[in-house]
């Protein structure tokens, strides 16, 4: 196995960074159809059987990953493993504040309208804790993504409840547990930190359970929900630490927003949510303000091809 060791560079390239926000991309559409399956599960099995579920069989499809490459499990052994466990431990808390919102009956929408102020966050930490050029386009890409989502999600009056407040601390833990992967991408695999991020909200819901939140219940559509929710994060937590290698935080950001309109569309699906005009607009800004990074970051992949030839 390569000595890991030594710190591998980070760049700011444009190939590179389209091919990050290609990753998350898909990254935020398998966690938007993660959270429809908690969503669905939680009546039944609770935040504990949520948070144990998704530790359990994400942590084993990431472990399959690993054992598909050549170094095997080795993968998931961290290097600074101090980092790797407060990321994953915030990564967790971020989590079961979702699910504790959820169980309170805060909408679907309603919590996609709170929790997508994390690309903001990440932006403003991108400086302090990357030392990350934002530049005013990257910036200029995420406040008219958060414009579309406000638009979109209408938050008003009946979202400010202990729900809501609760999850923006989520919020501000998620923001920093995504920025932690740009950092920590110098020296841990993808596999390494999926694995302990989703491994890390096993013993955060023993806890629960010991707080006396009540024990999971057992049905096969909460069954089957927790496979697709441990599934589709496994993937999903390994797409965006290869992204995180890939692309500056500062670019992926405006993309947390595609997440809205997957939430939309599945909201409709499984919920029979009918977006209203306003959503509709709304996405259409949430489209443009990722596109325009995208034609952005192709340009600058085309002009420094041209500076190397």
């Amino acid at each position: 196995m390569p000595d890991r060791t030594t710190r591998r560079a980070l760049r700011d390239s444009g190939a590179e960074t389209v091919r990050g926000i290609a990753l998350a991309n898909l990254c935020f559409l398998l966690l938007t159809l993660g959270d429809v399956a908690t969503v669905l599960a939680l009546p039944v099995m609770g935040v504990v059987g949520a948070m144990a579920g998704r530790a359990v069989v994400g942590a084993s499809v990431v472990a399959a990953l690993a054992l598909g490459r050549p170094d095997g499990l080795r993968r998931l052994r961290p290097v600074r493993s101090r980092l790797v466990a407060f990321r994953s431990t915030i990564h967790a808390l971020a989590s079961l504040t979702w699910y504790v919102a959820w169980s309170w009956s805060l909408g679907l929408a309603d919590s996609y309208a709170v929790g997508y102020a994390a690309p903001l966050v990440m932006v403003l930490l991108a400086g302090p804790m990357l030392a990350e050029r934002v530049g005013w386009r990257r910036g200029l890409a995420t406040g008219i993504g958060f414009l579309g989502m406000l638009v979109m999600m209408r938050p008003g009056g009946d979202l400010w409840r202990p729900a809501a407040a609760l999850l923006l601390v989520g919020v501000v833990f998620m923001a920093i547990s995504r920025n932690m992967t740009r950092v920590l991408a110098t020296t841990e695999t993808p596999e390494c930190l999926a694995f302990w991020l989703l491994l890390a909200h096993l013993p955060i819901g023993l806890l629960l359970l010991a707080l006396g939140f009540p024990s999971p219940g057992i049905s096969v559509l909460a069954v089957a929900c927790v496979l697709v929710l441990g599934l589709t994060n496994g993937v999903a937590h390994w797409l965006y630490s290869h992204a995180g290698a890939l692309a500056p935080m500062a670019a992926l950001a405006p993309f947390e927003y595609v997440g809205l309109i997957w939430a939309v569309v599945l909201g409709y699906l499984f919920f029979g949510q009918t977006p209203a005009t306003l959503t509709m607009g709304g996405a259409l800004l949430v489209v443009a303000a990722g596109l325009s990074t995208v034609l952005a970051e192709h340009r600058r992949s085309r002009a420094e091809r041209a500076v190397s030839a």
